[in-house]
């Protein structure tokens, strides 16, 4: 099958990452990415059971902390994470689409629905001068990033356009060549930052995206060299061969 169609075998959860809660060492290197401090008004769009918040608030002395979810069962277990420890931790049930964030300094946005993306990214560019917008794997659509230090992505505002995707690319990995090894490291580092408690699937994960990335470089013109790499047809051919999945026709004919 088609990588599209195994994607589409998975469950929604893991798709959305809604059932991914981000480790506290991850947080942590989120927080020290961000420069979080004690004059900043935090938002956690999509904040699950809250520990991004305690993290900010007992770690990094944050003025306020807010943490929106639109499940009821995430903001119970964040109430219970938060205690009555922190008065100036507040949690709210509602869509991030809907919610008022006009205060906030830092955002962290982790999200994979394009729509939703689409929607913040234009509510984002109305928020006031020099709001940080933390997101991991990918700058905001269209923008060129502030900070990068991969995973991890920092869009300021006022956001700066990107000419096209390939500037925003190199925006990100800091080349205009990337190789297998560069994928593979970057590849690596995202599945590290998201590691969940079955390393087998980490490694599963790293292959696919370490894939996704040189194909998307290749596609782009940004790849070394004219040749598939010999890792690359190695992957590619262990995932049609024991997994049933193939990826070679995202590869553009007219880049081979």
């Amino acid at each position: 099958m088609r990588i599209e169609e195994y994607l589409g075998t998975l469950p929604k959860s893991i798709m959305t990452g809604d059932d991914v809660e981000l480790q506290d060492d991850t947080l942590r290197e989120i927080f020290e990415f961000a420069s979080l401090g004690k004059d900043d008004v935090f938002y956690h769009l999509g904040c699950g059971r809250g520990r991004s918040l305690l993290i900010a608030l007992e770690e990094f002395r944050v003025k306020r902390a807010v943490g929106i979810d639109n499940s009821k069962e995430k903001i119970l277990s964040a109430r219970g994470t938060l205690g009555n420890s922190f008065s100036n931790g507040v949690l709210k049930c509602e869509d991030v689409l809907e919610s008022d964030i006009r205060d906030a300094t830092v955002i962290l946005f982790w999200f994979s629905d394009d729509a939703i993306i689409e929607k913040m990214t234009a509510k984002f560019s109305m928020l006031k001068k020099d709001c940080k917008i933390i997101t991991i794997w990918g700058p905001l659509p269209g923008y060129l990033p502030d900070k990068v230090n991969f995973p991890y992505i920092m869009n300021k505002t006022p956001f700066k356009k990107a000419n096209d995707l390939k500037e925003q690319i190199m925006a990100v990995f800091e080349t205009d060549c990337i190789d297998f090894v560069t994928a593979w490291e970057f590849a690596e580092r995202y599945s590290r930052a998201i590691a969940s408690k079955n390393a087998e699937n980490d490694r599963f994960l790293t292959i696919l995206q370490t894939l996704i990335i040189w194909i998307n470089a290749k596609n782009l013109g940004m790849a070394c060299g004219d040749e598939i790499p010999l890792p690359v047809k190695s992957y590619m051919g262990i995932l049609k061969t024991y997994f049933n999945i193939e990826i070679e026709h995202l590869l553009n004919q007219d880049t081979l």
